[in-house]
């Protein structure tokens, strides 16, 4: 059934800083008014919780293609019928758990735009989810903090899933391509350094950042149940997954394909700290920009 506009829906805020709890569509029949919508609001709260869905994986990938192009996560097994769509089990906090402050594959160079779980089995007790809003974290820098981040880049990488080799460097601070809002692009999971500083300088402010993103303010902790849908804005969000569960925990999710994170200055402001970094540095953005040539170029 198609919701027409936001005031059809019954929408409640979750907290102070982002999330919202939205009834009143059948996410498994939802349409482009629908999803029209639905984008509407989740560039307002970040992150929005569905209950009562319960999708089949069919309904599940066709919600997701109102939204984009998916894409099959880059280090999992892919061997199956569906790549673009995935489960995730845990048992008594053992298995796949995001258990570390993320914003989803930022380790590649066009990092997921917009993720869409779904809980399949909720445990006993524990499991639940945060999210924080990176654009808050950022907002609420002082003015000299928030200029340097704005010309720093950071390295990062698939060490914590065993791929250190799959890397790529993004703005330490993003402009969201439709609300124009800068955010903090840096994480716990997957950011190794800051490219322009040196390693102690680099570990310093990079520490500070990722628990500066973490504090209770920026952020809202969702308690699941079957059945229950959320979608989120990896461009302005990071969540983390609380490792405290009792019995199991099944999740399934389709993941929308994003874009090259802008800077929100031109860059590089500075150069590279280190041979090795510059050298690293220098050859992702010789690869960026072929690739980019390569895109613009038409086919003979």
């Amino acid at each position: 059934m198609a919701t027409g506009t936001s005031d059809d829906l019954d929408v409640r805020r979750l907290s102070g800083s982002l999330g919202a709890e939205v009834r009143g569509v059948a996410l498994g029949r939802a349409t482009a008014d629908d999803a029209a919508t639905i984008r509407s609001l989740l560039l307002e709260h970040m992150v929005l919780f569905f209950p009562d869905q319960h999708l089949d994986a069919d309904e599940h990938l066709a919600f997701g293609r109102l939204f984009g192009e998916l894409e099959a996560h880059p280090n999992l097994d892919l061997a199956r019928e569906r790549p673009e769509f995935f489960e995730l089990r845990a048992v008594d906090g053992t298995g796949g758990v995001a258990d570390e402050w993320h914003s989803d594959i930022s380790c590649q160079q066009h990092p997921s735009k917009i993720s869409i779980l779904q809980a399949k089995v909720v445990p006993e007790v524990g499991g639940d989810t945060m999210w924080a809003n990176a654009c808050k974290a950022y907002d609420e820098l002082s003015a000299p903090l928030r200029e340097l981040c704005d010309g720093l880049t950071a390295y990062h990488n698939a060490a914590p899933h065993l791929a250190p080799e799959k890397g790529w460097i993004h703005p330490v601070v993003r402009v969201h391509p439709e609300t124009g809002r800068r955010s903090l692009f840096v994480n716990e999971h997957f950011t190794r350094r800051i490219v322009e500083l040196s390693e102690a300088e680099s570990d310093l402010l990079l520490g500070h950042l990722t628990r500066w993103i973490q504090q209770p303010r920026f952020t809202v902790r969702y308690r699941w149940a079957a059945g229950t849908v959320a979608m989120w804005d990896n461009r302005c969000t990071q969540h983390h997954v609380l490792n405290d569960f009792v019995g199991e925990r099944v999740v399934q999710r389709v993941t929308v394909m994003g874009d090259e994170p802008e800077s929100a200055v031109p860059l590089p402001r500075w150069e590279p700290h280190g041979s090795r970094t510059a050298t690293f540095w220098r050859d992702t953005e010789m690869r960026r920009k072929l690739k980019t040539q390569q895109a613009a170029t038409p086919a003979s």
